[in-house]
């Protein structure tokens, strides 16, 4: 006989227990096929609804939480509904019509009487409700009471047929409700959750027990329960506030990685914070630096002078002056005997900041060149050739900075301007033609600083919210197609005037669908479109303008479809003022500084985030003339398309407009960056949960600082989740 084995302590889990929950826990990366209810694949199997979803393993099944509950856990009687409100009422169906109204249209109202009252319910387009209930059925309905024909009424109201004999307790709870598609409906898919959770529910927490106590969080099964079939409200909210949580902790976690990996073991530059080139450049700019602006420099020129490689991103509104901070980090590279980089997103944008800096780096003693793809060849092989002797200081450019004969002696400051136009391995590249470069991240489109912290979360972040000096301002108006005779009319007196106007199509050509543009037409949900309208094209409203609504005056077109040379040429002919009207798409989004333009109308204002119409009207007001913009839009009064617009006519803070468009929008909608390898968040809510982002900011920061590697035993499960979850940062890396 064997030695017998000691029984566990009272409270201890076995082995066997133990084993049990490691093994829920790694099933949560098996595919959704090994749950119940999930058959295979086939024509319209559930399998291939989840995975039309976005569910493919077990774990996308938990973190598709539901987008609302129904409330059955407070029914009230049928006369204690007050109208207005959002209630439950459980009654016996008296009465089932079948009506169609007009063609193609059916109406299923039902009659519900409880001991209290009566109470009609209809139901829009879907007649098999008439075969589905049938009168003396127990009913549960949910939804805002209405007053119609004599009766208290409920439009389209979520209900359940009950069963005959159930009592309170079987249906006074909260039910989910989840977003489904074609071959799954709602009822399937909490079927399949809740076997999913008796099955494998029961799952280990990655998250190091310190940070659950510290933030009062639920353990991770008991959220994952609790989101999907909470006991209350308020409990259906802490569940997701985990999720939440995790999701946020797990992007903050890849981003640092990311951070890790890119850099590596290279060793940072140590920059002058000052010298002769610093001096002589203050000097030379036509102004002082606003109290924010220095600030902003001094947090830059403090990490650029510290003994760690600076990853900094400078948050600045239209007209902020954001270019006269990178100029004051230019000239400490001067001062270092080093070179710097700066690329932006159009070799329009590039050429202006070579015409705007390179005067005032000329002043300072600072040399520079610029490289873009119009840049002629003989031209451009000189300056690949002093950049890479060391003979040029600072280097402006597009992407052709990115190609091969482009190469640094010693490459220690990289800019990037709206660094989300850039893919993360276009970031990488650059700075791999300089080890251990330090990187500014610069925007003009105004981000919420939660968006910025959790996109952005392995930067540290400068802003500047106020402009330099007041300029004259501008005048956002709405306008309908029918009522544009009003904009042409302000165009033509500010052409009269001796002023310019540019006129913005979300099109390039009337054959183009939107995809693939650079436009935001994608940006706004379909639901906030206006609809039934024709699309405006940047090539038929020049026709039409220069044919019927200004024969009279020189009109151009500038597209992202011309060749570099070809924009430049007609950026050149719009400054020198030989055009009067200027149409194009959202290319003139970004740093087109022409202060003699002083009307804008946009076409079809609807199909663009609110951030990024901020930033085209940010192209007038900008001299010492007011702007007008005129936003034409075929949505009705009432409309969220005309509901988002008018916020435009009401402010002028970009940053206050960058917090609504994300309360409307997705933060991969609002920053664009859909076509460049980022991911939407599926869980967290920029919007409402800034505590969380703040929180997972910290505390990531605070874990790499002890433990960068993230070996430890209690961090090591963490590591794999956000690997896991945001692969993609790394896989971006894997390829470079």
């Amino acid at each position: 006989m064997g030695v017998p084995h000691p029984s566990p302590a009272a409270g201890t889990p076995s082995v066997g227990a133990a084993a049990g929950r490691v093994d829920r826990t790694l099933a949560l990366t098996d595919g959704v096929s090994r749950l119940r209810y999930v058959s295979s694949r086939g024509a319209s199997s559930r399998l291939d609804a989840l995975e039309r979803l976005g569910i493919h393993r077990v774990r996308d099944l938990f973190l598709h939480v539901p987008h609302r509950y129904v409330d059955y856990s407070h029914v009230v009687p049928i006369s204690h509904a007050d109208l207005g409100s959002e209630v439950t009422v459980v009654g016996t169906v008296d009465k089932v019509e079948l009506k169609r109204p007009r063609p193609r249209l059916t109406v299923v109202e039902l009659f519900v009487v409880d001991q209290t009252g009566v109470l009609s319910a209809s139901f829009f387009g879907q007649p098999w409700l008439a075969e589905q209930v049938r009168r003396g059925n127990k009913i549960a309905l949910s939804g805002k009471v209405d007053f119609a024909y004599g009766f208290k009424q409920m439009r389209a109201p979520f209900h359940e047929v009950l069963e005959p004999n159930a009592n309170a307790s079987s249906y006074r709870r909260v039910l989910p409700v989840h977003s489904v598609g074609e071959g799954i409906t709602t009822s399937w898919m909490r079927r399949i959750v809740s076997c999913a959770l008796a099955d494998v529910g029961d799952v280990a927490d990655w998250m190091p027990a310190t940070l659950v106590e510290r933030h009062g969080l639920m353990t991770l099964a008991r959220a994952v329960r609790e989101v999907h079939f909470p006991q209350s409200l308020a409990t259906a909210e802490e569940g997701r506030r985990r999720l939440a949580f995790d999701e946020l902790l797990c992007l903050q976690v890849a981003l640092l990685s990311r951070q890790a990996i890119e850099l590596g073991d290279v060793r940072a530059t140590t920059h002058a914070s000052s010298g002769p080139h610093m001096d002589a450049l203050l000097a030379a700019l036509p102004f002082s630096l606003t109290d924010e602006q220095r600030h902003a420099a001094d947090q830059i020129l403090a990490d650029m002078a510290a003994p760690r490689v600076m990853n900094r991103l400078l948050l600045g509104d239209v007209g902020t002056g954001k270019t006269a901070v990178a100029a004051v980090a230019l000239a400490a590279v001067a001062d270092t005997g080093t070179q710097g980089a700066v690329m932006a997103p159009t070799s329009v944008l590039a050429r202006q900041y070579a015409e705007k800096l390179g005067p005032i780096l000329d002043a300072a003693g600072i040399t520079w060149a610029l490289v873009t793809g119009a840049t002629p060849s003989a031209e451009r092989a000189e300056a690949a050739r002093r950049t890479a002797a060391g003979e040029l200081c600072v280097t402006f450019g597009t992407t052709a900075l990115l190609s091969d004969d482009i190469a640094f002696a010693r490459l220690t400051f990289v800019v990037v301007d709206e660094q989300h136009r850039f893919g993360v391995d276009q970031r990488a590249s650059l700075r791999r033609k300089g080890a251990g470069a330090d990187l500014l991240a610069m925007t003009a489109t105004p981000i919420p600083r939660t968006l910025a912290l959790s996109i952005y979360g392995d930067v540290s972040l400068s802003c500047i919210r106020n402009r330099p000096r007041a300029t004259a301002g501008v005048t956002t108006r709405i306008v309908t197609p029918e009522n544009l005779d009003l904009a042409y009319g302000s165009i033509r007196s500010a052409v009269e005037a001796g002023h310019q106007a540019y006129v913005i199509c979300p099109l390039v050509d009337d054959a183009d669908s939107g995809d693939g543009l650079g436009s935001d037409l994608d940006d706004v949900p379909e639901s906030q479109r206006s609809k039934g309208t024709r699309v405006r094209s940047a090539t038929s409203t020049l026709a039409e303008l220069s044919e019927r609504v200004f024969p009279d005056l020189a009109c151009a077109l500038l597209t992202g479809r011309m060749s570099a040379a070809d924009k430049d040429a007609v950026m050149e002919e719009f400054r020198a003022g030989r055009v009067d009207v200027l149409v194009a798409t959202t290319v003139v989004e970004v740093g087109v500084d022409v202060p003699n333009a002083t009307v804008m109308l946009i076409h079809d204002a609807d199909r663009f985030g609110l951030a990024t119409l901020h930033q085209l009207r940010g192209r007038v007001g900008r001299g010492d003339w007011p702007g007008e913009v005129w936003l034409s839009c075929a949505a009705k009064q009432g409309t969220p398309a005309r509901k988002r617009l008018s916020a435009l006519e009401s402010t002028a803070d970009g940053f206050e407009l960058a917090r609504l468009d994300l309360k409307l929008r997705r933060e991969g909608e609002v920053l664009g960056y859909r076509q460049h390898g980022g991911i939407t968040l599926r869980v967290s809510d920029l919007a409402v949960d800034e505590d969380l982002v703040v929180a997972a900011h910290e505390d990531a920061q605070e874990i790499f600082a002890k433990d960068p590697s993230l070996s430890g035993p209690e961090l090591r499960p963490m590591a794999l989740e956000a690997r896991d979850r945001f692969g993609v940062y790394f896989e971006e890396l894997d390829k470079a």
